[in-house]
């Protein structure tokens, strides 16, 4: 019987992997993954995991490392955050066109500078395009399981693609909560044995990762896009079954109140828990409010996101992240190109907040979606580029 377990996430997520009977774990600590890495290496080193653990010297040689090991078909793990990922991030590209199914937990953090350790968007923005299927957890539970739904996908011979999962740095790996944990029947339920597509051997030589020259580049690069596309369906059905496995449900869009609102206030990440909060209270107020959250990343949930918005005049994308000299976070730019040929166009004020681990309350949704009926009472048009900084000092 599953059991539940108050724990720090983090050490939760840990101990997903390890039920998850991973074989190679390659990493370098940094904060705020770092308990992830740390309590692995405890299991590994106790006898508890019987699993290489391989200490490296940088992030740029864990995921090398786990290219590697991956290649050689064992069922590969990392974690990372903020400027551990700029350093991987050569490797972070080189390990989605391979297509070597990979699963990296990624706990957002900022990018530098100024340094900081706290959460935001900017690090998992800096490899938007990177080529990995994305998805986000917003809490520990949701954590938890998907360890398990991100190996599933990513060695589904019919995706063979790394995933990766991301968790809002100490605002969920470092707090306690109650986990379900999965019992090994479930494991073995829902995840089966690795089978790799493709394994590096010596009596059979194959070449991976080849140079290749103009009139060949291209084509590789529209067999990675169409690949990434094509990974729909098992990542849909990976949800399905998760279900039925464990009795919770997840999608690429989530919605929340939404039924007869005209305002959709849209997040991303642990912010949707609060924002959750927020719908309520407006709701008892009268006002037509609801939620949406974006679980699915990449491959992008076009269809799922419009269906969602018909009905809803104006969204309140919130985003952790800014495209400098662009039209502001790349979330609300993402949506804006999502509906910018649909007949149905709801007006879209974009805030970026809560930068760095500034905190951002309940209070703080309720004055943006204040702001927002300001700004549309005011009968000026809201352009693709318009974008408002929350709480800044003036």
């Amino acid at each position: 019987m599953p059991k539940r377990v108050g724990i720090e996430n983090s050490i939760a997520a840990a101990e997903a992997v390890a039920l998850a009977n991973v074989d190679v774990v390659a990493a370098y600590p940094i904060t705020p993954q770092t308990h992830i890495v740390e309590h692995l290496a405890e299991l590994v080193a106790e006898g508890e995991l019987d699993a290489e653990f391989i200490p490296v010297e940088s992030e740029h040689s864990a995921m090398s490392v786990c290219c590697g090991s991956s290649a050689m078909g064992a069922r590969t793990f990392t974690c990372t955050s903020a400027q551990g990922l700029a350093l991987m991030n050569e490797i972070v590209f080189i390990a989605a066109s391979l297509r070597l199914p990979i699963v990296m937990i990624l706990a957002n953090r900022s990018l530098s500078g100024p340094l900081s350790i706290w959460n935001d968007h900017t690090d998992v923005m800096s490899v938007r395009d990177c080529g990995w299927i994305q998805v986000f957890a917003d809490n520990g539970q949701e954590l938890f399981d998907h360890v398990f739904y991100a190996f599933r996908v990513a060695e589904d011979p019919a995706v063979s693609i790394p995933v990766m999962v991301n968790i809002d740095g100490f605002i969920v790996t470092h707090v306690i909560e109650a986990i379900e944990y999965w019992d090994k029947e479930q494991v073995a339920r829902y995840l089966p044995p690795f089978k790799p597509v493709n394994v590096l051997n010596p009596d059979a030589p194959v070449t991976m990762g080849a140079f290749a020259i103009p009139n060949i580049f291209s084509e590789t690069k529209q067999a990675q896009n169409e690949a990434l596309l094509a990974a729909k369906p098992v990542i849909m059905k990976a949800w399905d079954e998760l279900a039925k496995v464990t009795g919770r449900s997840y999608k690429p869009i989530e919605t929340y109140k939404l039924e007869g609102a005209e305002t959709a206030i849209v997040t991303m990440g642990s912010f949707g828990e609060t924002a959750s909060i927020a719908v309520d209270r407006l709701r008892e107020q009268g006002k037509p409010v609801g939620q949406i959250r974006l679980r699915l990343w990449r491959p992008f949930p076009f269809e799922e996101l419009r269906d969602a918005v018909k009905g809803v005049q104006k969204l309140i994308v919130i985003d952790r992240a800014i495209s400098y000299g662009g039209p502001g976070g790349p979330v609300a730019s993402e949506i804006r190109a999502a509906l910018y040929q649909e007949k149905h166009q709801p007006s879209i004020a974009n805030f970026l907040a809560g930068f760095a681990g500034r905190d951002v309350t309940p209070d703080d949704f309720i004055a943006m979606y204040e702001k927002t009926e300001l700004l549309a009472r005011s009968g000026s048009p809201i352009r693709q580029e318009d974008y408002l900084f929350y709480g800044v000092r003036e």
